[in-house]
């Protein structure tokens, strides 16, 4: 799933996620770099990255020749999240709520709330640090559980 957030500072943070959540790429583009323009280096920093990727899911900013391009160049069908029809204030959509939870579990992390980098690259690093520090404390925190057996009891 492809999604942007547009921060205050000028800069918005372009991410893909698979369908858990977990980050596959990232790229942060200035505030006024369109969503369908960035998508085409997303799409080809994902397939460079993930070759097996074969469909995404994205949000309704990255309609366009972003589908188009990502068919017949890279291979990769694109589905476009849509509103719901006569749809009013807000509603979960469908295959956008994973997307949401990794920016959410991103913002957990002081360095990515505020923009301390002054370079893109650098605050593109910072997120996926941000991601590698969850990501091991979830793995962390399975390993642990699973290495926990019941202990034999002894009698008395």
């Amino acid at each position: 799933m492809i999604i942007s957030s547009a921060q205050d500072n000028g800069r918005k943070r372009h991410i893909v996620t698979d369908t858990c959540g977990w980050l596959l790429a990232v790229l942060v583009t200035g505030a006024n770099v369109q969503d369908r323009d960035a998508g085409h280096l997303l799409m080809w920093i994902l397939r460079t990255m993930f070759p097996t990727v074969r469909l995404v899911w994205a949000d309704g900013g990255y309609a366009g020749k972003l589908v188009e391009y990502a068919a017949n160049m890279l291979g990769i069908t694109v589905q476009i999240v849509a509103k719901l029809a006569g749809q009013v204030g807000f509603v979960v959509l469908h295959r956008r709520w994973c997307v949401e939870r990794t920016f959410s579990w991103i913002n957990r992390c002081r360095r990515t709330v505020r923009d301390y980098e002054r370079l893109p690259a650098h605050h593109a690093a910072i997120v996926y640090w941000a991601m590698t520090i969850v990501m091991s404390r979830r793995l962390a925190r399975h390993h642990a559980a699973t290495r926990r057996s019941p202990q034999p009891t002894r009698a008395p």
